[in-house]
């Protein structure tokens, strides 16, 4: 088997590795690695909704999304529930809700002729002399000057190039019903009991879709058991559709971020680039690849480093976010926030 060679080779197809691919300059030979297939109707675990900020970071592109990602319906307002205390807020948002395997595929086929996609799941990779010699799982070698991680919360770039830097981490599980409600929803659930984190429900073409993060151990039970406990509001979830699980990362400090070093980076969840107070990750995935790209501009043989410089304002979002989380997780902070009823509406 023929080995190929690149300049840039990218690991994962998501909103980070597929906005990369389009942005890097042409004269680059990159390749994509992504483990996705067209017919594959996976959803990662995250509701499928595209927040202000990732609506942001697909405006600063110029780029128009096409009416077949969206889901049905358009919510507004996000219905806070916290089951320890029974209190119930609803807070402005405007989300899009869309179709999130149909959002990767389009951000896929936006990518140019002049890319290589392949699918496929690496094995393995290491350092040599030119670059890096990278191993497929069905066998295949490529190598590449560089290689860019964009693989997510599992990033096998991240756990080579940082064995002993390990980041907090949850299990996302999300299960899809036939919709029961009436008037269709979206919310958002604090539930001390069974999960430090948050959980969530959205409905979407006749389907409600509920999820949550939950800690590795007994995450299945706390799930169920939050299930149970959730009847009391009202949801009615029936027999599962279909059920989803993946590994989600949550920075607890501004140092859990990693950017990448000898000639490797890393972009997206696989960095450390996400909301560590709502989970939200899209709009860090595009624009830390939108950075990378930048940097690959430039003439500069320290590329890392220039990179590093450029996401900054990324981290300090991320340090923020970190400030805010004590306000939504802390259970006396919380309740005292929703008491308030700061910047709540009445839904009549």
């Amino acid at each position: 088997m023929k080995n190929e060679c690149y300049d840039i080779l990218i690991i994962g197809g998501g909103p980070a590795g597929a906005t990369l691919a389009r942005l890097l300059p042409k004269r680059y030979r990159v390749i994509l690695i992504d483990k996705k297939q067209k017919e594959n109707g996976f959803e990662k675990p995250c509701g499928g909704l595209l927040s202000e900020d990732a609506q942001r970071s697909l405006a600063q592109l110029n780029i128009t999304m096409p009416k077949e990602i969206l889901a049905d319906p358009q919510i507004f307002s996000v219905k806070t529930i916290d089951v320890e205390t029974g209190l119930i807020r609803h807070y402005q948002r405007t989300y899009i809700n869309l179709d999130r395997h149909k959002f990767d595929m389009w951000l896929l086929s936006l990518i140019p002729d002049n890319v290589k996609k392949t699918n496929g799941i690496v094995r393995s990779f290491h350092k040599d002399e030119k670059g890096y010699t990278v191993e497929l799982f069905d066998g295949r070698i490529f190598h590449t000057r560089y290689i860019v991680g964009a693989d997510g919360a599992n990033s096998i770039v991240r756990k080579t190039l940082y064995p002993n830097k390990t980041m907090p981490s949850y299990v996302a599980i999300q299960q899809s019903f036939r919709e029961q409600h009436k008037t269709p929803f979206y919310s958002c659930i604090f539930d001390k009991k069974t999960s430090d984190c948050c959980s969530w429900s959205i409905s979407k073409d006749d389907v409600l879709i509920f999820g949550g993060a939950f800690a590795p151990q007994n995450c299945r039970k706390a799930f169920e058991k939050q299930k149970q406990r959730l009847e009391k509001y009202g949801f009615r979830f029936g027999k599962p559709l279909k059920t989803e699980a993946c590994i989600v990362l949550r920075p607890k400090s501004y140092f859990d971020i990693c950017t990448g070093k000898d000639k490797a980076f890393l972009i997206g969840e696989a960095a450390g680039f996400i909301s560590p107070s709502s989970l939200e990750g899209i709009s860090f995935a595009i624009n830390s690849a939108i950075l990378l790209a930048q940097t690959f501009t430039l003439q500069s043989k320290k590329k890392e480093k220039e990179y590093h410089k450029k996401t900054i304002h990324l981290r300090i979002k991320i340090l923020l976010k970190i400030l805010k989380c004590p306000f939504m997780y802390h259970p006396v902070l919380r309740k005292l926030v929703m008491l308030s009823g700061y910047t709540s509406i009445d839904v009549k």
